[in-house]
């Protein structure tokens, strides 16, 4: 299933920094401090590659489609990350090899390949969600600073820094699969061109987190 996420660590940690010192002034600047850390990692979540959609003429093998999923070429590897020259977009980061797969359907004419009949209008041979797409790195840290206020008071001064490494978690590739040798109908097949969302963030998923970026937030708080 596409939640089948076979590793998955979260960690949290979190350090108070143990200085005292009789002087006022290094007590106010070296006591207080805390550190902490929530660190994400899982492995990439699966999916499926797929042909060209077509009704087959009603010769498809599920309710009159045809082909769903794609045919593995037998012998070359299936993931390849660099440039495919003629089928990788400009901004793109190429995640699977376009000729190790091939559209169970003729993207030049639209029939199942070789002709519309229920011998060809059958199933690929690669199996739903064989193939995993990138892993999932996030992190977050925060710094706290106490200051003693006169009257038992505590000043608490917090710097959050979400996505504290700016690592890019990247979506799923484009899972359509073309003709091998024919560029023309790969273009943009296996690769990938954004980024998903974060688990949380400064401004939240709905308001702009599915962005990722680094995000660093203050915050001051008294407390009493």
């Amino acid at each position: 299933m596409e939640q089948d996420i076979r590793h998955n660590l979260s960690g949290f940690a979190i350090y108070e920094v143990p200085f005292h010192s009789t002087h006022r002034f290094l007590n106010q600047a070296l006591k207080g401090w805390q550190v902490s850390q929530t660190l994400f990692l899982h492995s990439g979540v699966p999916f499926s590659a797929l042909s060209a959609p077509y009704t087959a003429n009603n010769q498809g093998i599920f309710q009159g489609s045809g082909p769903q999923y794609a045919n593995l070429v037998p012998g070359v590897p299936i993931y390849r990350k660099d440039a495919v020259p003629g089928v990788t977009v400009t901004g793109t980061r190429q995640w699977l090899n376009p000729d190790a797969f091939a559209s169970a359907v003729d993207r030049s004419t639209g029939a199942c390949a070789g002709g519309d009949s229920p011998t060809n209008c059958q199933f690929g041979n690669s199996g739903r969600n064989q193939f995993r797409g990138p892993h999932f790195t996030y992190s977050q840290l925060y710094t706290t600073k106490k200051f003693d206020l006169p009257g038992h008071i505590i000043f608490r001064f917090d710097t959050q820094f979400f996505n504290v490494f700016n690592h890019p978690n990247l979506t799923l590739p484009s899972n359509q699969a073309g003709t091998p040798g024919d560029p023309a109908t790969q273009t943009g097949f296996g690769a990938i061109s954004s980024t998903i969302s974060p688990p949380t963030g400064l401004l939240g998923v709905g308001l702009g987190g599915n962005s990722s970026p680094r995000s660093i937030a203050f915050q001051g708080r008294i407390e009493f």
